[in-house]
């Protein structure tokens, strides 16, 4: 017997109260584990689109990813409204530009928030009050100095920048937790008020309260400035008891 009941039931508005929208490189391993983790609830729906990218990481391939930003966006619940969109590459949004990358993710999903790792970062450091800062990246020199210059124009005074060398992000994602946590406490220069870790693809958001813990320095990483700015997007308030400081903190106007 097949029974078919009459349409007379109600919907919800969402599926889940708010939603965020995720652009992640097509060669990721971190940036949506780290999302699943610090930002996703029964109250909060992370929505996942890939965008093609293709190794080394240099400038010339990451701005090669601007003008797919707008189809990437698009396929993310077409037709209905985000909270935000985040775009999950640091590097890439520094050197095409913040700008640029809101403009293109809006022209797929008009009037959504962008958020970037780099422009929450600044976002972060800003209510950390911390204006003197090291950053240490996984790049190689000619990506890692675009990074110097953004913050520097920002108003922050960068006492040390580290970078590794390294120009494949999926070799990136495989730097293991302790490795990052010794490369960090070794960036660390005497009067920096926080260290930033920059790069998506680095598992650095579980280091964070270690580094937190050695150094006695707020830290900021990619992936835990994008979550920061994406939680506080959906309205939730900073959470006293978080692991690291960002997370106890609320944005600045």
């Amino acid at each position: 017997m097949i029974d078919e009941f009459q349409p007379r039931w109600t919907l919800d508005d969402r599926p889940a109260s708010r939603r965020i929208g995720l652009i992640a490189l097509a060669t990721d391993h971190t940036v949506e584990a780290d999302f699943r983790r610090l930002v996703a609830s029964d109250d909060i729906a992370v929505h996942v689109a890939r965008v093609h990218y293709a190794n080394p990481t240099t400038p010339e391939n990451l701005r090669a990813m601007h003008p797919l930003l707008t189809e990437a966006a698009a396929l993310i619940l077409p037709g209905e409204d985000l909270d935000a969109i985040v775009y999950g590459c640091t590097s890439a949004s520094v050197v095409i530009g913040e700008e640029a990358v809101a403009a293109a993710v809006r022209a797929g999903k008009p009037g959504t928030p962008v958020i970037t790792p780099a422009g929450a970062t600044v976002r972060a450091l800003r209510a950390l009050r911390a204006g003197r800062i090291n950053i240490l990246t996984p790049y190689v020199r000619q990506t890692a100095e675009p990074m110097h210059a953004f913050f520097s124009e920002r108003g922050f005074q960068i006492d040390r920048l580290a970078c590794l060398g390294m120009e494949d992000d999926r070799e990136m994602a495989r730097l293991p937790h302790e490795e990052i946590v010794r490369l960090a406490v070794a960036t660390i220069t005497p009067g920096a008020e926080a260290l930033f870790i920059a790069c998506t693809a680095l598992r650095a958001a579980q280091c964070a309260p270690e580094i937190e813990r050695r150094t006695g320095l707020p830290v900021v990483t990619s992936n835990l400035a994008a979550a920061w700015a994406s939680l506080r997007q959906c309205a939730v308030a900073p959470d006293p008891a978080a692991a690291c400081r960002l997370l106890t903190l609320a944005d600045t106007p």
